[in-house]
């Protein structure tokens, strides 16, 4: 029997070795010269491949590729011997793919090369045809070419690494067969089923390709997309030139063709999706819960309104409601194989998530209480600033994705700083400053969640309250409550109206107590926030008034008032909770969803809106599936870690009762919160009320460039509004995003009737996508990272003046407000989760950046260099914002800037960066 030599890079040199080996079989081998090991780049097998009769170099008796040429045509162009045939041409065709190697701890890939190696003794191989833009008058699409086998396929590789395979061809057509506008590839290897390691899968995906004229023209293919085995793929993968057109301009070849592929995609809504399937359709969020711990299904109902996510047509359970769960805690829900994370991606995911693991584990060497003791306590989780070398090593060492393995190889068996968690910015410069008053109030304008504050536009209010002006008006610096009204000097924090309805629920959990918080603040002479007061509610019984405390900022200079203390950590529980679960879950990862879903749904990839839209949704439906497994779902990590624990996603669906579209654009979300006015005047047609509001600040600047982009873009493809409203493929995916992927909510829509309003929708997606996302989420390790700055939890309510409680609180101050607040456990489970959704991956993709290739169109590559140009400007102007000593609240006493705008950013834990889309 043969016998196979593994080597420490994992190259299989022969896989008819590994073939022969565990099949059983005898062969005799003439053993090869090793080959070197490849270029970490550039591993490529060039091939010339002619045909050996024109048109058609090998054709198997495979019934589905049978089919597919009768699909297309039986029109294989050719018939005479060689290529010095004067009715023919010869056009040069190159494709490059990588084959499937480890994904993850699929075990069963490592053997996909022992299966090809099968498929190609049998004859099942992969082929290649052109599709011309010309219509073949017989099919009524384009002319099609004979096939092409990919020869000398079991070629030597790496199979730890993604190693690109270069493929050369000639096909030899007829002189009149047009110009390529589309490649069909037909992977005619088939999948075989192995009890122990399930499925072992054939697929490989195509990077590019590119198609050489007679005349040298060189029409590109922009592929990345993988392809499956025959026996999952019967019709195979069609692909166009990377070309861009409206239904209207398509060439008449591939209308039918572009047509055929997006009925394809969107299914028929029936029977569950598998790993090789290709389709887009929409669901209810009915797979959170289980039988025996249910969770209200959300979507579909006026009482659980919600976003739609990817249908997987998993069977429901017993109760008919719930969708039955995935076994195994390596199993993905169904989302289309080209919406999964790359190599890159995904080995950083699981890198950074052990990183994360282990900092957890490891820390509870160091913290083994139920409870923290002081604040001291918490902080013996991180590494001592004064054991690094300053503080900019604090910040270099966030930066490094895989800080872990270096820690891990260097430390010693008696470093105690092994696998600490990294220590937040937040406290590296100044362990105590965040528990300044003007900390807290800055970091509403500049924190993890900017997004909730407004102005107050009324007193008293409407609504039953404590906080009187007798309260309010001694902190106005000499004005009266209506005089700070009308100078627009007020502004709130509301989360009375917004939780008030759940609190009685929340506390009658017992492991969590909660109150309903209102928090006023006035913007003082500098520019700078202060608060007021603190209001916090409690449902009165039966349906009754609630009950009110009203807690004052700052009784006397020199002592900390620890009843106010304990107040703002409730304010900032309750932002916790609604930033987690709304601004960030709801607002960018469950809304852009359906976006996602619709847009492959009704948008060939060659539609202009397609390529503008594509990547703002990179990896965001894989990190989504992996979030209802374990963060969003009953028992996981949110109802953990926060207050409102089960309420959670019920919260959110009460609060996505009120979302509207057009609000998502931060013009219109500034306007409505008060925080801006119109003024023609002003950059952007707004003026700022608090001028020094960096998120707001930065964003318009950002907003504009993106819209002007879009514009731009736009102005290519579109003449007038006309155009707009007849563009079928257009109207069919605004209509399907809206009606069917929220389909809940009715109003807040604009539609795409013009232009102008076109290039507001795609706007809108863009910045939600972007911009909005990186301001809620790559900031949640500086600011939450230390838990008692933005406490996720709260398990205690503030306790009364005369109460044994409330000896305890003068007693240990620190200790009792950490016994109210998350737990050691808990506290640690959200340090690690928040952890890797702050870490930038190695491969991301940033605002102004597209990857190589992405357009052929010079059109557009100018119009995107522009932007291009442009978020560098802003990134030059945010700098110099930041060291700008009249911006104080983008600094504030902790001396941290704000940049989470900052387009920008390396690897790691940096605080700064946007990258094109919800990509963690």
């Amino acid at each position: 029997m043969a016998s196979a030599a593994a080597n420490d890079d994992f190259f299989l040199k022969d896989p008819r070795e590994l073939f022969m080996l565990f099949s059983g079989g005898e062969i005799t081998l003439e053993k090869p010269k090793p080959d070197p090991v490849p270029e970490p780049v550039k591993d490529t097998v060039n091939l010339s491949v002619k045909s050996s009769s024109p048109g058609q170099t090998v054709l198997t008796n495979h019934p589905s590729l049978l089919d597919n040429v009768k699909l297309f045509g039986n029109n294989l162009f050719g018939g005479k011997q060689g290529s010095k045939d004067p009715n023919l041409m010869c056009i040069k065709t190159s494709v490059t793919l990588v084959r499937s190697n480890f994904r993850g701890l699929d075990v069963g890939n490592v053997f996909s090369d022992i299966l090809e190696l099968g498929q190609e003794l049998i004859g099942n191989q992969v082929t290649l045809q052109l599709v011309s833009n010309d219509v073949d008058p017989a099919t009524g699409s384009g002319k099609l070419s004979g096939k092409v086998t990919f020869e000398h396929w079991t070629k030597p590789r790496n199979l730890l690494r993604s190693t690109p395979f270069e493929f050369n061809m000639d096909f030899y057509v007829p002189k009149n067969f047009g110009t390529p506008g589309a490649i069909l590839v037909f992977n005619g290897h088939n999948n075989l089923d192995v009890p122990i390691l399930s499925t072992i899968t054939t697929e490989f995906k195509i990077t590019d390709a590119h198609v050489v004229m007679p005349d040298k023209n060189v029409i590109g293919f922009f592929c990345n997309s993988w392809v499956f085995a025959s026996d999952m793929d019967k019709d195979g993968r069609l692909f166009f030139a990377n070309k861009l057109y409206t239904p209207a301009s398509t060439p008449a070849g591939l209308k039918k063709l572009r047509a055929n592929e997006l009925k394809e995609i969107q299914g028929d809504g029936t029977g569950e999706r598998k790993e090789w399937d290709r389709i887009y359709d929409y669901d209810v969020y009915n797979d959170l819960g289980k039988p025996d711990d249910p969770r209200p299904t959300l979507g579909g109902s006026k009482e659980y309104p919600y976003p739609r996510r990817c249908r997987t047509g998993r069977k429901l359970n017993p109760d008919g409601k719930t969708e039955t769960r995935l076994a195994g805690s390596l199993a993905n829900n169904y989302i289309p194989r080209d919406e999964q994370f790359d190599e890159v991606k995904k080995s950083g995911f699981l890198g950074n998530s052990l990183k994360g693991k282990k900092h957890q584990n490891v820390a509870s060497l160091f913290v083994h209480e139920q409870d923290f003791e002081s604040f001291d306590h918490v902080r013996e989780l991180y590494v001592p600033v004064g054991e690094e070398s300053s503080v900019e090593e604090v910040i270099n060492n966030q930066q490094q994705p895989f800080e872990l393995i270096r820690q891990f190889v260097k430390a010693s068996g008696d470093n105690k700083n092994a696998f600490k968690y990294p220590m937040p910015r937040l406290i590296a410069v100044n362990k105590d400053a965040w528990t300044q008053d003007t900390e807290f109030a800055r970091q509403v304008l500049a924190g993890m969640n900017p997004l909730l504050i407004e102005t107050l536009k009324e007193f008293p209010l409407k609504r039953p309250s404590a906080v009187t002006a007798e309260i309010v008006e001694p902190q106005l610096e000499g004005l009266t409550i209506g005089e700070a009204l009308a100078k627009k000097r007020l502004f709130v924090l509301d989360y009375h109206d917004r939780l008030l309805g759940y609190i009685q629920r929340i506390n009658d959990l017992k492991t969590s107590q909660a109150y309903a918080s209102w928090t006023l603040f006035y913007l003082t002479k500098d520019g700078t926030l202060k608060p007021i007061c603190i209001e916090l509610a409690l449902p009165g019984k039966d349906g009754g008034k609630p009950t009110f405390r009203v807690f004052l900022h700052g009784r006397e200079k020199d002592t900390k008032d620890w009843a106010w203390e304990l107040a703002k950590a409730h304010v900032l529980s309750n932002d916790a909770a609604f930033h987690q679960v709304i601004s960030h879950w709801l607002r960018t990862h469950a809304a852009i969803e359906p976006f996602i879903i619709a847009t492959n749904r009704q948008l060939s990839i060659m539609h202009p809106v397609h390529k503008a839209l594509v990547s703002h949704y990179k990896n965001t439906m894989d990190i989504n599936q992996a979030a209802r497994k374990s963060l969003i779902n009953a028992g996981g990590i949110v109802e953990t870690t926060f207050t409102p624990q089960k309420y959670s996603m019920e919260i959110s669906s009460k609060v996505y009762a009120g979302w509207r579209f057009i609000d998502q654009a931060l013009p219109n979300d500034l306007l409505k919160r008060g925080m801006a006015v119109r003024d023609p005047s002003a950059p952007h047609g707004l003026k700022l009320v608090i001028e020094d509001y960096p998120y707001a600040k930065d964003g318009l600047d950002l907003w504009a460039a993106i819209r002007a982009w879009v514009k731009d873009h736009i102005d290519i493809f579109y003449a007038d509004d006309k155009a707009v409203k007849a563009d079928e493929e257009l109207q069919n995916w605004w209509t399907d995003a809206r009606t069917k992927g929220h389909a809940d909510i009715t109003e807040g829509w604009i539609l795409a009737d013009s232009k102008d309003n076109l290039v507001q929708i795609i706007t809108t997606i863009a910045w939600v996508a972007s911009c909005h996302h990186a301001a809620v989420n790559f900031g949640q390790y500086l600011y939450a990272g230390f838990m008692p700055n933005h406490p996720s939890m709260t398990r205690k309510l503030i306790p009364e003046e005369g109460t044994p409680e409330w000896d305890a609180l003068q007693l240990n101050p620190e200790k009792y407000m950490l016994s109210m607040l998350a737990n050691a456990v808990q506290s640690k489970l959200n340090i690690t989760t928040i952890e890797i959704l702050s870490t930038h991956a190695s491969n991301e993709e940033y605002l102004g950046e597209r990857p190589a290739g992405w357009t052929d169109d010079e059109r557009v590559k100018a119009a995107f260099k522009k932007f291009s140009t442009r978020i560098e400007e802003i990134s030059a102007l945010i700098k110099s914002r930041n060291k700008d000593p009249a911006n104080k609240n983008r600094l504030g006493a902790v001396k941290v800037p704000y940049e989470l705008l900052q387009p920008k950013s390396g690897p790691g834990l940096t605080n700064k960066g946007i990258p094109n889309s919800v990509s963690i």
